[in-house]
């Protein structure tokens, strides 16, 4: 089974612009650190798809400086700039990686591809946050995958602007439609509820840059056991991370 990692990116932020694209480490974007990690995955694809809007014209020079596949697609249908990303390099099998989560933990996303190479009747994983799908939260740790069959089927079902702003929304809300299953994560994070390192305001940048930046130099790819240690250690972040969570909650 061949999987291919969709990167969902562009550069109309209202909250925080140009995040992405910002120095975030040496130099490097968080978008640049993202493709990194994600070329280390053996026998798998890379696609950036982002709108066809001007403003995103520095996302495809950077997908062209890392030598991965861009997609340009709708603005505001995702869904369907998904589809058809899908459709012009015949990926089936895909992982949707949101481009502000610089923390999305490598084994994670391998445990992700092992479980669905192995269960390939299910139409969408992800991980389980009590309950929840784990795109619903504020950690930044986890991708999800599905199948482009499964985002055609979508099409078919609603054309409702919410279901086609948010790419697997309708997936995990229509358990009735699609055989879903949620992974089980790090039981540390039952009585760790207020990290919050996915990236949408000027405090969770600086707050993920220092992280970053401290345990890059322990591992380049920090597990989500290295990061609640650091942070235990570190206590005031989680002081400022519950007050953005407080803020900005999904």
């Amino acid at each position: 089974m061949n999987i291919t990692f969709i990167i969902q990116a562009r550069l109309g932020s209202t909250r925080l612009p140009k995040k992405i694209l910002r120095p975030f480490y040496q130099d490097k974007s968080i978008l640049d650190l993202l493709i990194e990690k994600l070329k280390s995955i053996p026998n798998t694809q890379i696609i950036l798809a982002t709108s066809t809007n001007p403003i995103n014209d520095p996302l495809e020079q950077i997908a062209n400086k890392n030598d991965i596949n861009c997609f340009r697609g709708s603005e505001n249908d995702v869904l369907q700039r998904f589809i058809d990303a899908a459709i012009f390099y015949k990926s089936e099998h895909i992982i949707r990686i949101c481009s502000d989560n610089p923390f999305l933990e490598l084994k994670s996303i391998q445990e992700l591809i092992t479980f669905a190479e192995k269960h390939q009747q299910y139409d969408y994983i992800s991980f389980n946050i009590n309950g929840t799908p784990s795109i619903k939260t504020h950690y930044g740790f986890w991708t999800e995958y599905t199948k482009l069959s499964v985002l055609k089927k979508i099409v078919t079902l609603t054309d409702i602007p919410l279901y086609h702003e948010h790419v697997t929304n309708f997936i995990y809300t229509h358990p009735e439609i699609f055989q879903f299953y949620l992974l089980e994560t790090s039981p540390e994070l039952l009585s760790h509820n207020k990290i919050r390192l996915t990236i949408d305001t000027e405090m969770d940048f600086k707050n993920a840059q220092k992280i970053y930046s401290d345990l890059a130099q322990i591992t380049p790819y920090p597990t989500i056991e290295n990061i609640i240690q650091y942070l235990d250690s570190h206590p005031s972040y989680y002081e400022t991370m519950e007050q953005e969570i407080l803020k900005n909650s999904k």
